[in-house]
């Protein structure tokens, strides 16, 4: 298994725009030292917790500073944005990193962050999602034409030719690195459409861990949408993202992760959202428990994966051996900016203790 960061980040409100961007660079450069292969950049302009409106001033910022690890935005808000800009700046980014980019898409979450971009309605935003990429990949192309749709107009023009064959008035080419580009979307609920989507183009699945009865649906579901549409799902290509804190006792990660930064975005801000729409009842039920179970503690014990090294191997190859495996964990990022060492300890232990006992049950193809 590879391991990586998705750094949404949840920052307590508190923190300035200074230190949140300082914190990610951080953590890009521990990521990167401990050998993590990837790190996920959320995109959010209105929370306050998940407060990086601009993924790619982050990831251009960052790969200065790295050697090996990979970077994404996940994900750009494709009904946030003109997807002729996107286009444009996602192609230079590519370029400029030279293979260690690729991009992820969302339709967006947040009414009021929709709302910002003057949409009231979100039920269009998977069209709008299908328009934009569309538009993208026409503009990643070169060739000529014009899209007059139901969200956007946009177009390549021709090539100017000054008749004597320079190329002093030719088009910049900003078409993604190597002529392709890896795409990733996100899902979360039961037979998730984002991951449905993902198997219909081809595109790599990454599951928000919400349960792994319902992480097992996703693989299911990505699985049928992809051999449906001529597509080899590959589990190698899978990421599953979860909060997962690693210390060199249980006892040690469980108060590191209960009393730092994972317990305290929990507590004030992620656990009343989950209350709120449900996101818990996959781990309720998975524990065979009652909603009126559920304390910080439980969440510890049954929502986070937290514990020594071999704790964790052991819980992750349990849900290996239920769900068939993923590729890369995306551990996801919490502030512990007041005191980093512990958090960097466990990237590490993920990284290099971890990650490389955990394997997928069987070969990574669909015929597995």
């Amino acid at each position: 298994m590879d391991s990586g960061l998705i750094h949404i980040p949840y920052m307590r409100p508190e923190r300035t725009s200074r230190q949140t961007f300082e914190w990610a660079l951080e953590n890009a450069r521990q990521a990167d030292q401990a050998g993590l292969t990837e790190f996920m950049v959320a995109e959010h302009a209105t929370q306050k917790w998940e407060c990086i409106p601009t993924p790619e001033l982050v990831i251009a910022a960052a790969a200065m500073e790295t050697e090996r690890i990979k970077f994404a935005p996940m994900a750009h808000l494709l009904p946030h944005h003109h997807p002729a800009d996107l286009a444009i700046q996602v192609g230079w980014l590519s370029q400029i990193l030279e293979g260690r980019y690729f991009l992820g898409v969302g339709a967006g979450a947040y009414p009021q962050a929709s709302y910002l971009h003057g949409i009231t309605d979100l039920s269009a935003n998977p069209a709008r999602v299908r328009e934009s990429l569309e538009i993208m990949e026409k503009i990643w192309k070169r060739e000529p034409f014009f899209h007059e749709g139901e969200f956007w107009s946009a177009g390549y023009p021709e090539e100017a030719d000054d008749g004597e064959g320079h190329d002093d008035h030719k088009l910049a080419d900003f078409s993604p690195w190597g002529g392709k580009l890896d795409i990733a979307v996100t899902g979360l609920s039961v037979n998730s459409p984002s991951i449905r989507f993902a198997g219909e183009r081809g595109f790599m699945p990454v599951s928000i861990y919400s349960g792994s009865s319902i992480l097992k649906t996703h693989w299911e579901t990505y699985e049928k949408a992809a051999l449906e549409n001529g597509h080899t799902p590959d589990r190698s290509k899978y990421h599953v993202s979860q909060t997962v804190f690693v210390a060199e006792t249980d006892k040690e990660a469980k108060k590191l992760a209960m009393e730092g930064g994972v317990g305290y975005a929990f507590e004030r801000y992620l656990w009343p959202i989950w209350k709120r729409f449900g996101m818990l009842e996959g781990y309720i039920k998975d524990a065979g428990a009652q909603p009126s179970d559920v304390d910080l503690e439980w969440i510890c014990d049954n929502v986070w994966v937290v514990g020594s090294p071999e704790t964790v191997i052991e819980k992750l190859n349990k849900l290996y051996e239920f769900t068939g495996g993923w590729g890369t964990l995306q551990v996801e990022s919490h502030d512990y900016l007041d005191d980093p060492s512990p958090w960097f300890q466990s990237l590490r232990l993920i990284a290099q203790e971890v990650a490389p006992k955990i394997q997928l049950p069987f070969s990574s193809s669909a015929a597995g």
